[in-house]
């Protein structure tokens, strides 16, 4: 027999993932994205209001500092595991200035690889198997990610309109809040638009350390602040170092999403175990992306107040259009999301997919940020003060309000 035309033998070899993968939960927004991009590639006008992408690129000035640092070759080399001192004594500076928070730069702050990448590992440092983390519902999904990772569990708190979409300390049964090691909590909120008073972190201080919970606070939109409203750092109140840390990420503050800079801050055993952690994982930022961060952080935060206007009059004009079709929501307080009721007879995600396959519009349903983001779509302020108004026309002529 010619041993050229031979048939190769069957493989009996396969792949076998760690049980761990199977516990993962559905990437979310993977699907929303392969839906949209279905109606792009069939030629449809799609106004694309369902990501959390910020749509305009990073002042020229942070863009010019990375141009000018990826040229120095020390930055070529590899960096120091946990980052430059600069760069951690520019969040310093920046949560001086802005907040009156005194931070000490080498114990009190951990750079990351963007936010999203501390509160995944922070489950992973501080949670066994089988410990419960109290998680809000709705809320942003990675959170969920960190805890599976953990091999941890879940109690959820519900964050209802009738509570201002903040967690009822007094709903939690005493049964969970005694095995609850970790609370994430998430203001001004992705996906509810909420911002949180000083009150409420008065109340998280004192029911953590009543409890021995660690408060994970996500400030991810911590600069988006409306009406004159400077959203509150969880770190501002007496006592929340000793209970938590802070995360906060250059993504939405500077349009710097791709650039994966974010910070862990607060508790200095905390700090301490993510940077352990991140040892084992990553040799830190390339260097010229942390000049060009402390850049950002430093230099005049015009920029910032500019952003933050943009998202303002955007809000508006959005929630005139809709006020326009009969639509009635609130407005949100902060971040750059909007949280809007779905109309009788629909469920989030039959309304999303409506919205999408006959106005062309594509918002997030609220059931993939958890149980109670039903009744409920996020639409992002993420387009132009003309496409948000062309997104409620097209919205009205569906006739549903």
């Amino acid at each position: 027999m010619n041993s050229s035309h031979a048939q190769p033998a069957k493989s009996r070899f396969t792949i076998k993932p760690a049980e761990i993968m199977n516990h993962l939960p559905t990437q979310f927004f993977a699907t929303l994205v392969q839906n949209v991009n279905r109606e792009i590639m069939a030629g449809h006008d799609v106004i694309n209001l369902g990501q959390g992408n910020p749509d305009t690129p990073t002042p020229k000035h942070i863009v010019s500092s990375l141009q000018e640092a990826a040229e120095n070759p020390l930055y070529h080399k590899y960096s120091p595991f946990s980052g430059f001192p600069f760069l951690k004594e520019a969040i310093a500076h920046r949560y001086k200035e802005d907040y009156g928070v005194e931070l000490d730069p080498e114990t009190e702050v951990a750079i990351l690889f963007g936010g999203k990448t501390g509160l995944v590992e922070l489950p992973q440092v501080l949670l066994n198997p089988g410990d419960v983390c109290l998680v809000p519902d709705p809320g942003y999904p990675d959170y969920w990610s960190g805890v599976a990772l953990a091999k941890a569990e879940m109690s959820f708190m519900p964050l209802l309109a009738s509570n201002g979409f903040l967690p009822d300390y007094s709903a939690i049964s005493e049964q969970d809040a005694n095995k609850a090691k970790l609370m994430f909590l998430n203001y001004p909120n992705n996906p509810t638009a909420a911002i949180a008073p000083s009150s409420f972190y008065e109340d998280t201080v004192e029911f953590a350390a009543k409890n021995g919970i660690v408060v994970a606070s996500d400030f991810a939109y911590g600069a988006i602040g409306f009406d004159g409203h400077r959203p509150i750092s969880f770190l501002e109140t007496p006592g929340a170092k000793e209970v938590g840390v802070e995360f906060y990420t250059l993504s939405k503050t500077y349009n710097m999403a791709g650039w994966r800079v974010g910070f862990a801050l607060g508790n200095a055993e905390i700090i301490r175990l993510i940077n352990q952690l991140q040892d084992h994982m990553y040799v830190s930022l390339f260097g010229g992306i942390q000049a060009a961060a402390q850049t950002a952080l430093t230099s005049s935060q015009h920029c910032v107040t500019e952003l933050v206007a943009r998202y303002e009059s955007r809000r508006d004009a959005l929630f005139s259009e809709l006020g326009n079709i009969g639509y009635n929501a609130n407005k949100p307080g902060g971040s750059f999301f909007s949280w809007l009721p779905v109309p009788k007879g629909y469920t989030s995600a039959s309304f999303a997919d409506l919205l999408l396959r006959e106005a062309k519009v594509a918002v997030a349903p609220g059931i993939g940020f958890g149980q109670h983001g039903e009744g409920y779509v996020r639409i992002g302020l993420l387009s132009d003060e003309e496409r948000l108004r062309e997104a409620a026309r097209r919205i009205g002529k569906l006739g549903l309000f």
